[in-house]
């Protein structure tokens, strides 16, 4: 049974409209990132009270945090980001959120990623470190722009650093923007690591993100090779069919709408049991 949820802040930046349409699709977890223009980790506690108020009334739980942990970059100091980190655990067991999605830090613009290898392996074990023992999995996504945006980097990370607090999200579309074909490129060297599944597509011609299934994604051969291998986890629709950028993007109800009902419509008929 694959477990659908979302970045609800793509919807709206009001939490109330967020839960409409969560609770019209019939949504049984979301992912959250962002309310009211602010980053979940900058919120205050009264502030998180309120969202987990909601939540509980809504009946809908939290799939993963959002999070820009290794979202800066690989040149600044690092000191500051694990106490960001910490904070990001604090919060994630604040909401029962099993995953909190992490990065790999940008690379200064014309440098070669290889070149910082020794420096990011070496944060994101610090990352991974503190995760363990908190009952919470940081899953690395693979943005362009930051090391582990192509398979062989994301492979690095999860092999070198060799944490069970450490494993992967993928993203389709992701993959399309750096030039990879996700399933013929990224598949066999990665799924063995893939704890969650971030739903968007897009087009190599301009990196265009567009609905599942619409791009150049390989999208139904990945959905069908993990189904036939036996995920059976959360999948959250990351839609970006207004805008996005290097720390989210936004949709609105009717996009997010969209989204949803390609997606569905690719489970169903792969036949992929979904909540």
């Amino acid at each position: 049974m694959w477990q659908l949820s979302g970045f609800i802040d793509e919807i709206s930046s009001d939490l109330g409209e967020q839960l409409d349409l969560v609770k019209a699709l019939g949504l049984p977890s979301v992912e959250l990132r962002s309310v009211w223009d602010t980053n979940l980790l900058d919120l205050d506690a009264a502030q998180l009270q309120r969202v987990r108020r909601e939540l509980a009334t809504a009946g809908v739980r939290v799939s993963s945090i959002g999070s820009p942990i290794g979202k800066v970059p690989i040149t600044d100091d690092n000191e500051p980001h694990l106490e960001r980190m910490r904070h990001a655990l604090d919060v994630a067991q604040f909401f029962d959120a099993p995953f909190i999605r992490v990065f790999s830090y940008f690379m200064p613009a014309g440098d070669s990623p290889d070149d910082y290898r020794y420096e990011v392996i070496s944060r994101m074990r610090a990352l991974a470190t503190i995760a363990e023992d908190s009952g919470v999995t940081l899953i690395h996504e693979n943005e362009k722009e930051i090391f582990g945006d192509i398979p062989r980097r994301c492979l690095d990370i999860v092999e070198s650093v060799a944490s069970p607090a450490l494993a992967l999200t993928w993203d389709n579309a992701n993959f399309v923007q750096c030039g990879v074909r996700p399933f013929t490129d990224g598949y066999a060297l990665l799924a063995p690591h893939v704890a969650y599944l971030q739903v968007k597509d897009a087009r190599f011609a301009d990196g265009t993100v567009v609905p599942a299934g619409e791009g150049d994604g390989e999208f139904r051969e990945t959905v069908r090779a993990f189904h036939a291998d036996g995920f059976d986890g959360f999948v959250s629709l990351e839609p970006h069919l207004g805008f996005g950028h290097s720390l989210g993007g936004f949709s609105g109800p009717e996009n997010w709408r969209r989204a949803h009902a390609a997606f569905v419509r690719i489970l169903d008929e792969e036949g992929i049991a979904h909540d």
